[in-house]
């Protein structure tokens, strides 16, 4: 098993590990499965190492805009259909972009709740974890903006936290469970 990324790795290498298992989890996911079998594993492996490489690269944020506008209705946190709002998925008043690609559909409560905080440390504190789709595009606007600022390829502990518009301790969360993955958040029970 590959290492996990640790303090002198690059952020490059964290996102590779990051969204590899991103992947692996999806399939496992989408293929209804309990465990994680031998293809989610190759899944991950392939992903961080064509990333790292540089022949691979994340999909593209329009791919996530079907998904945004198939859960209109919805908050892209809590799963609830009432008193939706806008939210930016990087917080605008720590440097997220004020544009389409960060913008998702919250319930007024999440909005609220979440405020400025970073998105993925915000449900962690909850004890949630991000619904894939969710998480997905959270890591492709914060990859992007990592490419934009050229700090790819500087290690974790030289990248000040302050330069960020998300919480590099975001891509260090735990990973729950398999079988706790969701696509996209249920509704609570009501």
């Amino acid at each position: 098993m590959p290492k996990l990324p640790d303090d002198h790795c690059t952020l490059r290498e964290h996102f590779a590990w990051v969204y590899g298992t991103l992947a692996m989890v999806h399939a496992a996911v989408v293929e209804g499965k309990i465990r994680y079998e031998s293809l989610h594993f190759i899944i991950r492996g392939r992903f961080r190492k064509g990333y790292l490489s540089g022949k691979m690269k994340m999909r593209p944020l329009h791919d996530d805009e079907k998904t945004k506008i198939v859960h209109a209705t919805t908050c892209c946190y809590c799963g609830r259909a009432a008193k939706l709002s806008l939210d930016h998925l990087i917080p605008q008043l720590k440097g997220g972009a004020d544009a389409a690609d960060n913008i998702t559909y919250a319930c007024r409560s999440c909005n609220s709740s979440k405020g400025p905080k970073d998105m993925v440390l915000w449900l962690a504190s909850k004890e949630r974890f991000p619904a894939i789709l969710v998480f997905r595009r959270y890591l492709k606007l914060a990859a992007r903006w990592c490419e934009d600022a050229n700090l790819m390829d500087i290690p974790w502990n030289d990248v000040p936290d302050a330069v960020l518009p998300f919480d590099k301790r975001s891509l260090r969360v735990e990973w729950p469970s398999l079988t706790e993955h969701r696509l996209w958040p249920d509704p609570p029970d009501t």
